[in-house]
């Protein structure tokens, strides 16, 4: 249980925010009101902060809920601190959730978009994130592959918070590379965003 619950956490986080924010932009084209928002001198970063808000009070709230049914329902221990724990959850949930604004933003359908939500955060982060399968008995190509998947990172954060009782000094390299999805993903979303707007 100790091995599964912080992954169950993690794969959980990933579903729930990348699928919801997923349906954001593509719920505007549907709707007809993308148009409307394009008249406003609202800024793409702006408007992706609108979006990208509410679901992170939902994925911080998910976020409570299953350590705690962890905690008290599977006795899976959180022997470090659990602010660091938190704030890294919700630089995880910024990155994601930026990741589903980005596949809302190029497909434009609501279907599409959580379809395509589904294949890039589930299945990557249910078999490449060292979840069920040790990635060390990958061949040398999926290893590599590896390092592009944030719920890889959030795992050893979370096992190591949780169960090792270390903190963030000793975890630096997951969070830098957390950080750096998360700015790349919320650049390549702005700019697209950007574009389309000028472009319509």
């Amino acid at each position: 249980k100790n091995f599964i619950i912080p992954g169950l956490i993690v794969l959980i986080l990933a579903i729930i925010s990348a699928l919801i924010a997923s349906l954001t932009i593509s719920r505007e084209w549907e709707r007809g009101t993308m148009e409307t928002l394009m008249t406003t001198p609202l800024r793409p970063w702006e408007l992706i902060a609108g979006k990208i808000i509410p679901y992170l009070f939902i994925g911080l709230f998910d976020v409570l809920m299953t350590a705690a049914v962890g905690y008290f329902i599977f006795s899976v221990p959180i022997k470090g601190s659990f602010a660091e724990f938190y704030l890294l959850a919700l630089l995880f949930l910024t990155g994601t959730s930026g990741l589903g604004i980005l596949i809302s933003t190029a497909t434009k359908a609501q279907v599409l978009s959580v379809q395509v939500a589904m294949v890039v955060t589930y299945l990557p982060s249910f078999i490449l994130s060292d979840f069920m399968f040790p990635i060390k008995n990958m061949p040398v190509l999926l290893q590599g592959v590896t390092y592009l998947i944030p719920a890889k990172y959030l795992i050893v954060i979370i096992k190591g918070i949780a169960l090792k009782g270390i903190g963030i000094t000793m975890l630096w390299t997951q969070v830098v590379f957390l950080l750096v999805f998360t700015i790349i993903v919320l650049f390549i979303c702005s700019r697209k965003l950007k574009l389309q707007l000028t472009d319509d």
